[in-house]
């Protein structure tokens, strides 16, 4: 049995939080609200991150040490969608959750 250690069980949580956060926020407030926050570059990258937040998560709960690599690119991604998110305005919720989530995953990265 795949011993799931307290902090990779945390990482587990702010990438699903990520997840549905990033998700949430751009297929309702981004698609509501329109102008900048349908801009290509700013929904991809909301895109990218809700996507690689949730395979990271599963990496992590599938116990395969090719987690490492993903939380690293995960973590990346995520400053770079709070940056966007920063610049877009409005979206604090999302900033603060790119934030953490990329935190975390720095941290299991290393």
């Amino acid at each position: 049995m795949h011993q799931m250690s307290a902090e990779m069980q945390a990482c587990i949580e702010e990438c699903l939080r990520c997840h549905s956060t990033c998700l949430g926020m751009a297929m309702n407030h981004c698609l509501e609200v329109g102008g900048k926050h349908v801009e290509p570059a700013h929904f991809r990258i909301m895109m990218a991150c809700a996507e690689i937040c949730q395979t990271s998560a599963n990496f992590m709960l599938i116990g395969t040490p090719h987690h490492k690599h993903l939380c690293r690119e995960c973590a990346e991604i995520c400053e770079e969608c709070a940056k966007s998110c920063e610049q877009v305005g409005g979206m604090e919720d999302c900033v603060q959750q790119c934030r953490r989530c990329a935190e975390s995953c720095r941290k299991m990265a290393a």
